[in-house]
C-alpha cells in the first residue's frame, strides 16, 4: 500500500490457494508455495506399485513344484528296485539327471514368449485402436476376472457437460425449445435498450417491484430474463480469448478490436457444470465476454455491453454445496445476491413452493445434474451492514470459518427461487451394451465415484448399470455402530438388490463389521460407492481380493484412480480429459470404456485358454520323454544310462518340437464375433478348469501311456533289430508330439500348418544330416546306443519295415486319444462347441 493510505487487513482463505496445474486466466500472482513435495494430494494419494503376478503363474508354479516331487519320487524308488547296489547316491543323482525333463525349464521362455505374442495382438487388433499393453505379465488375468470396479466420470461418462432443461416451476424448456427462450431474451433486452435511449435513468423498470415482495405475478418472458442472468452471472467462469496467431508485431491495441469475437473465446472453470451453463446463456443470447476479479461484462443479444460488478464471491465448498455471488449493476446501481448449489442445500433457502423437490426427483431420474438458482435484491444498507460483519468475520483468529458460514447464512433466506437447471454428462458411447455384456459373462461391476450419490445413482440406471426392474438399496449415512448394524440387517431382508453407499458410511461399516458387508455385497448384482477418496477405492479393491480370493480389475481416468488401478490384480486406464496418469499407471491403456469388452471376452479369454493348454502341453512334452526313459531303464535293470543323447535331447525341446507347441499360441476355440456375442462363455473360465490338477493328472496319465507304448512298441516291434531301437523310438515321439498337437489345436491356422510340417522336415533332414556328419564316430560305454543311432544306416531308416513299425507305434500312441476325444466331444460337448458347429 501507498504510505498515506491507512493500513488495509485482508484475511487469507482457501480461494487465496492456486492448486497445480492452475490457469492463470488474467493478472499476475505473487504466491508462497505451500503443500509440495510429498505433501501433494496426488502423491499422498498415490500407494507403492506392486509387481503383478498372474494366477494363471501361480498354478503353474504348483504343479511345477508336484512334477519336482514326482521327479525325486521317481529317482529314490529306481535306486530303491536296484536294491541300494554300490555308490547308490551317486545312481540317484544320475538318475535325477536323467529324468530332469520332468521339470518344464522351457515352459517359463515359452509361456512368456507367448505373453508377448497376446500383447502384440491385443496392440495390432483394429477393433479397439490405441491400446497399449504396457505390461507383458499378465494378459492372462484378462480372462479371469470376477470384480470390475470403475470411476464414472470420464470412465463412463464423457465429462462433457451439456444443458438440457431449464424447469421455470410452470413451464419447462428442453433441448427442443430454446429457441423459444432465445426469443424471450431478444425481446427483454430490446424494450430495455429502447426505455433506456428514451429516458437514461436506469434498466429495465419492469424488474423495479421485485425488490419488495411480488405484487403481481411476473410474466413469463420476464422469469425467463431473470433465471438467464442469474446463470450468466453467478458462477465463477473466466472468458480466455486465444488470439489467432496474426503478424508478429502486432500491438495490443490491435487486440482490443478483436477482443470480443466469439471464435476466439474459450471459458476457463474449475468445473465442466459451470462451462456448460455459460455456454447455454451464450446460446440464447447473453454472453460473458469479460471479467476480472472486480467486474464482468455480459453482451446482450443487440450486442450492448453490460458491465456488473462483482462485490463479494462465496466459492463452491462440498460442505455447503453451493456457491454465491453478490453483483451492483453498473447501470442501476442495483446490489443482487445470486446463488445456485444442490437441491438438498438449496431447498431450505429458498421461499416456499411445491414444485422444487419433485423436478429435481424427475431430472435425477432423467440422468440430469441438477443445480437451483435463486436471487434476492439487497439494498444499498443491507449490502454496508453485511460487508461490515463479513470482513470482521473474516479477520477472526478463531473459528474463522465458522463465523464466516453464520454472517453468510443471514443472508441466505427467503431467497426467490428463479429456476432449476439439468445439465447432462452423457455416457460414452456403447456403456450401457458393454455393460450388459460384462454382466452376462459373470463379472461384478462395482461403481467407485467421488460424485454425490443422486448423480451416482442416477448414471447407475442411465448405463443400466442397474437393471430397469432392479430394486436399489441407498444406505443411509451411518456414523455409530449401531446405526450401522441396523442399516446392514436391514439391507440383509432384501435379495437380488443393487446397493448405493456413500464413503463415509462405507467406511463406518468397514470398521465394526468389516466381515459381514462384504459377504452381502458380494452377493449383490451391482455396487455404486459415492463420495469416494482416491485411498478408499484402492481400500476397496484390496478388501476384495483379500474377502473372495477372485480376481478384481480396475478401470479409471485420472490420478485420482492410480491408486486403485495400481491395487487391483489387473488395471486398465482411459486415456481422458484427466490426462494419462492412469493410463500410464495402468497394466493396459484404452482409449474409451467399450474397448473392455473386446479386450476381456476376445483376448482377454484366448490368453488365458492358450496359455493353459500351452504350459500343459510343455509339461506333457518334458513327461513323456522321461516316462520313456524311464521304461527303458526298468528294462536293462535299471540302469542309469541315457536313452537318447546330447543332440537329440536339446533339439528335441527345440526345433523338432518348438514351433507347433509355441504355435498354440494362435489357437482360438470360437470366433471373435462369437465370443462378443455370447460373453457366457467367459464365466467358465472364472472357474479356472482350463487349468487345474484335474486337467494336470490328465495329462500326466496321457504322457505316462504314451511313452510306455512308444517305449515297449519299439522294443516289441524290433526285437531282431534292436541296435536300431534309439532311432525308432524316437521318431515315434517326434510324430507323435506333432499329431498330440494337432489335437489340441481347436481352429488351425496357416502358420500351425506350416509349424508343422517346417518341424518334420527339420527332423527328416536331420537324420540324414547327423548320418553324415557323426558317420564315422565309434563311442564306447554309455555312449554306445547314440553311435547305433547316428550312425544307422539311411537305408534303414528308409525301408518300409521301418516306416510301417514306426507308423504302427505311432497310432497305437495317439489313436485312442483321438477316439476318447470324439466320444467326450459327442456326449459331453464344451460349451464353445455348441456354438461352432
Amino acid at each position: 500500500q501507498e504510505d498515506s493510505d491507512p493500513a488495509v487487513h485482508e484475511s487469507l482463505s482457501i480461494e487465496n490457494t492456486l492448486w497445480a496445474s492452475t490457469v492463470v486466466a488474467s493478472g499476475t500472482v505473487i504466491g508462497v508455495v505451500i503443500y509440495t513435495g510429498k505433501e501433494t494430494r496426488s502423491v499422498m494419494n498415490t500407494s507403492n506399485p506392486k509387481n503383478k503376478v498372474g494366477l494363471l503363474d501361480l498354478e503353474l508354479n504348483q504343479l511345477t513344484k508336484a512334477l519336482f516331487l514326482a521327479l525325486v519320487a521317481l529317482s529314490v524308488v529306481m535306486v530303491t528296485l536296484q536294491g541300494f547296489v554300490g555308490p547308490w547316491y551317486r545312481n540317484l543323482f544320475r538318475f535325477l539327471l536323467l529324468f530332469s525333463y520332468i521339470i518344464p525349464i522351457s515352459l517359463r521362455v515359452n509361456l512368456d514368449m507367448g505373453k508377448a505374442a497376446y500383447g502384440w495382438m491385443i496392440m495390432k487388433d483394429d477393433n479397439i485402436p490405441g491400446t497399449v499393453v504396457r505390461t507383458s505379465t499378465i494378459p492372462e488375468e484378462l480372462g479371469r476376472l470376477v470384480y470390475l470396479l470403475t470411476d464414472k466420470t470420464g470412465t463412463l461418462t464423457q465429462n462433457e457437460m451439456i444443458f438440457k432443461r431449464l424447469h421455470l416451476g410452470t413451464v419447462s424448456y428442453g433441448t427442443d425449445t430454446m429457441d423459444e427462450i432465445q426469443s424471450h431474451i431478444i425481446n427483454s433486452y430490446s424494450q430495455v435498450h429502447s426505455q433506456n435511449s428514451g429516458n437514461s435513468t436506469s434498466s429495465t423498470p419492469s424488474r423495479k417491484p421485485q425488490s419488495s415482495a411480488p405484487k403481481v405475478r411476473k410474466s413469463v418472458s420476464s422469469r425467463i430474463h431473470e433465471a438467464v442472468k442469474a446463470i450468466a452471472l453467478c458462477h465463477n467462469v473466466t472468458p480466455v480469448y486465444e488470439f489467432r496467431a496474426g503478424v508478429s508485431g502486432e500491438t495490443e491495441y490491435a487486440e482490443v478490436d478483436q477482443d470480443f469475437s466469439d471464435e476466439n473465446r474459450t471459458y476457463q472453470a474449475s468445473s465442466p457444470d459451470e462451462v456448460a451453463l455459460v455456454q447455454w446463456t451464450e446460446s440464447v443470447g447473453l454472453t460473458l465476454v469479460n471479467r476480472d476479479l472486480t467486474s464482468m461484462q455480459l453482451k446482450t443479444p443487440g450486442g450492448h455491453i453490460l458491465t456488473y460488478y462483482i462485490l463479494q464471491i462465496f466459492p463452491f465448498t462440498s460442505e455447503s454445496k453451493r456457491m454465491g455471488i453478490i453483483v451492483r449493476d453498473e447501470s442501476s446501481g442495483e446490489i443482487t445476491f445470486y446463488m445456485k448449489g444442490a437441491d438438498v442445500a438449496m431447498s431450505s433457502i429458498v421461499q416456499y413452493n411445491d414444485w422444487l423437490e419433485e423436478e429435481c426427483g424427475n431430472m435425477a431420474r432423467e440422468g440430469l445434474r441438477t443445480l437451483v438458482v435463486a436471487k434476492k435484491s439487497l439494498t444499498e444498507e443491507q449490502y454496508q451492514d453485511f460487508e461490515s460483519r463479513y470482513n470482521q468475520a473474516k479477520l477472526s483468529i478463531h473459528d474463522r470459518n465458522l463465523k464466516v458460514a453464520a454472517v453468510v447464512e443471514s443472508l441466505e433466506r427467503e431467497m426467490e427461487l428463479l429456476c432449476l437447471t439439468g445439465v447432462e454428462d452423457q455416457l460414452q458411447a456403447d456403456v450401457r451394451p458393454t455393460l450388459e455384456m460384462l454382466r452376462n459373462a459373470g463379472i461384478k461391476i462395482w461403481m467407485l465415484t467421488g460424485d454425490k450419490l443422486e448423480t451416482a445413482t442416477c448414471i447407475a440406471k442411465s448405463s443400466h448399470l442397474v437393471s430397469r426392474n432392479q430394486d436399489i438399496h441407498i444406505f443411509r449415512p451411518v456414523a455409530t455402530r449401531g446405526e450401522a448394524h441396523l442399516e446392514l440387517n436391514a439391507f440383509r431382508r432384501k435379495h437380488d438388490c443393487a446397493l448405493v453407499i456413500s464413503g463415509d458410511s462405507l467406511e463406518v461399516c468397514l470398521k465394526y463389521y468389516e466381515h459381514e458387508f462384504v459377504e452381502l455385497a458380494c452377493q449383490c448384482p451391482a455396487i455404486v460407492c459415492c463420495r469416494c477418496s482416491p485411498t478408499q477405492k484402492a481400500h476397496i479393491v484390496k478388501l476384495l481380493q483379500h474377502h473372495t480370493g477372485k480376481r478384481t480389475c480396475a478401470i479409471g481416468d485420472g490420478g485420482n484412480d492410480v491408486s486403485m488401478i495400481q491395487a487391483a490384480d489387473c488395471g486398465i486406464g482411459i486415456e481422458g480429459k484427466e490426462g494419462k496418469q492412469a493410463s500410464l499407471a495402468a497394466d493396459f491403456s484404452i482409449t474409451q470404456f467399450k474397448h473392455i469388452g473386446r479386450l476381456l471376452m476376445v483376448h482377454g479369454r484366448n490368453s488365458y485358454k492358450r496359455s493353459a493348454a500351452l504350459g500343459q502341453f510343455v509339461m506333457h512334452r518334458g513327461l513323456i520323454i522321461s516316462t520313456m526313459q524311464a521304461v527303458f531303464s526298468s528294462v536293462f535293470y535299471f540302469a542309469s544310462v541315457p536313452l537318447y543323447q546330447g543332440f537329440l535331447m536339446v533339439g528335441y525341446a527345440t526345433i523338432y518340437t518348438m514351433f507347433p507347441v509355441f504355435s498354440l499360441v494362435l489357437d482360438q476355440d470360437v470366433k471373435p464375433e462369437m465370443a462378443l456375442l455370447y460373453p457366457e462363455l467367459y464365466k467358465d473360465l472364472t472357474k479356472g478348469r482350463s487349468l487345474s490338477f484335474k486337467t494336470f493328472l490328465i495329462w500326466v496319465l496321457i504322457s505316462i501311456y504314451q511313452g510306455g507304448i512308444l517305449m515297449y512298441g519299439a522294443l516289441l516291434l524290433f526285437e531282431s533289430e534292436f541296435v536300431h531301437v534309439v532311432a525308432i523310438s524316437f521318431t515315434a515321439l517326434i510324430l507323435t508330439e506333432l499329431l498330440m498337437v494337432a489335437l489340441t489345436i481347436r481352429t488351425w491356422h496357416w502358420l500351425m500348418v506350416v509349424a508343422e510340417f517346417l518341424s518334420l522336415g527339420c527332423y527328416v533332414a536331420s537324420l540324414a544330416f547327423l548320418n553324415e556328419y557323426f558317420g564315422d564316430f565309434h563311442l564306447t560305454g554309455s555312449h554306445y546306443l547314440f553311435s547305433l543311432f547316428v550312425s544307422s544306416d539311411v537305408a534303414f531308416i528308409t525301408t518300409v519295415t521301418f516306416l510301417w513299425k514306426v507308423s504302427a507305434i505311432t497310432v497305437v500312441s495317439c489313436l485312442p486319444l483321438y477316439i476318447l476325444k470324439y466320444l467326450k466331444r459327442k456326449f459331453s460337448p464344451p460349451s464353445y462347441s455348441k456354438l461352432t458347429s
